[in-house]
């Protein structure tokens, strides 16, 4: 996205940076790089920190630690470059272990973030616990102006899904999809999982058979001519009694396996709630007219899947006239009735901390405002908790 941004400046357009986020704490995120014909970076867990980013030497020409530019650091231990394009862009990611993409090459490396792709550069991203940051060489033959768009298809990553545990010599279903820059999922036809006892292609639906003969762990992964490939997905093949895959050999005494039983580990499921807040407004609070809220701010607890999604409701009672707020539109409409039930939640991201930024301030009325969050196993904060997930205020 930072590519394409330079492109506009390029082209003489005005364009308006995104100022960078505030610097986050220290997280556990995953990284990975797909250079052109092969990885550069395998996706390998770190924690990001509070070091001082800088590749230029120029005084000032700093990000975070703990921005995606601070992984791509910790991951390639140093080993990549880039111009830097001010405060508000950073720099741009143009070489990557000796693999380079500088403009106006129109391959460039391209930051995804938990399969989207990012609005901005690898310095105003700020990771948070549970982040899959991706660098990819996507690819864009500049059209003419006075939009400047790209003239080839997209460059896009690709997912492998394949289960855990198999058993050996005993054919099993994998699934290939490309993320959209929304991050929406598609099945991909004619892509290669390689890793099996041979390579094999998916059909239409995006799946492919693939067989592993003997006992163990084996790696898969995806690719296909003009997308980026999967990451390596590990399969392990066991007949549930033989000392592979963690299963047990009878009459040999098991290890145990420390977990809460909440935590995902040990084969355990996740199924803690995330734990949602609204800051900045307090339960039953009174604005005086004409002084009502604009930016909503909202925080969500650390979470050990990480964040899928976070959404908002927010309902309006003016003196029995009952409206929500359309996240579509930005703008109330009429509800079938009275009550924050009859209101629509709307998505505003997946970042621990979100300020959303109503058109204009609040005109009189009485409201709720709801936050909801949802982790990556699907766990949701359901639960009304009034002054945390909801609060209750007056305008007027």
């Amino acid at each position: 996205m930072l590519r394409r941004l330079l492109v506009v400046l390029v082209g003489g357009f005005l364009l308006l940076p995104v100022a960078g986020a505030a610097a986050a704490g220290p997280a556990n995120v995953r990284v990975r790089v797909e250079g052109a014909t092969q990885t550069l970076v395998a996706r390998t867990a770190l924690t990001t920190d509070n070091r001082v980013v800088n590749k230029d030497g120029v005084a000032g020409d700093d990000c975070t630690g703990t921005s995606a530019a601070g992984a791509l650091e910790i991951a390639t231990g140093g080993d990549w470059g880039g111009t830097f394009f001010g405060p508000a862009l950073g720099y741009s990611v143009e070489r990557i272990h000796g693999e380079t993409h500088a403009f106006p090459d129109p391959n460039f490396f391209e930051l995804w973030v938990n399969n989207r792709s990012s609005p901005v550069g690898a310095c105003g991203v700020e990771l948070q616990e549970g982040d899959d940051v991706l660098f990819i060489v996507a690819r864009c033959d500049v059209g003419p102006p006075p939009d400047f768009a790209c003239l080839n298809p997209p460059v896009l990553p690709l997912g492998l899904s394949v289960p855990s545990t198999v058993a050996p010599g005993a054919p099993f279903d994998v699934k290939v999809v490309a993320f959209a820059a929304d991050g929406t999922p598609s099945p991909v036809a004619g892509a290669t999982v390689d890793g099996g006892d041979a390579p094999v292609l998916t059909g239409a639906d995006g799946v492919a058979a693939v067989t592993v003969g003997a006992g163990g762990a084996r790696t898969l992964v995806a690719s296909k001519a003009g997308l980026a490939r999967s990451a390596a997905e590990a399969v392990c093949a066991t007949t549930g009694a033989d000392g592979l895959c963690g299963t047990a050999v009878p009459g040999v005494p098991a290890v145990a396996c420390e977990t809460s039983g909440t935590d995902g580990r040990c084969g355990t499921r996740d199924t803690t709630k995330p734990v949602a807040r609204i800051d900045g407004i307090r339960d039953h609070q009174h604005f005086a007219r004409g002084r009502g809220p604009r930016a909503l701010r909202l925080h969500v607890a650390p979470d050990a899947s990480g964040l899928l999604t976070v959404k908002l409701r927010l309902t309006r009672n003016d003196r029995g006239r009952c409206t929500y707020f359309s996240g579509k539109f930005e703008r109330f409409r009429r509800t079938r009735g009275c009550g924050a039930a009859n209101g629509f939640w709307f998505a505003v991201g997946d970042r621990e901390d979100t300020t959303y930024l109503l058109p204009g301030a609040l005109p009189r009325g009485h409201y709720v405002l709801d936050v909801n969050a949802i982790d990556k196993a699907f766990n949701r904060d359901d639960g009304r908790r009034r002054g945390g997930n909801r609060i209750v205020f007056d305008v007027g």
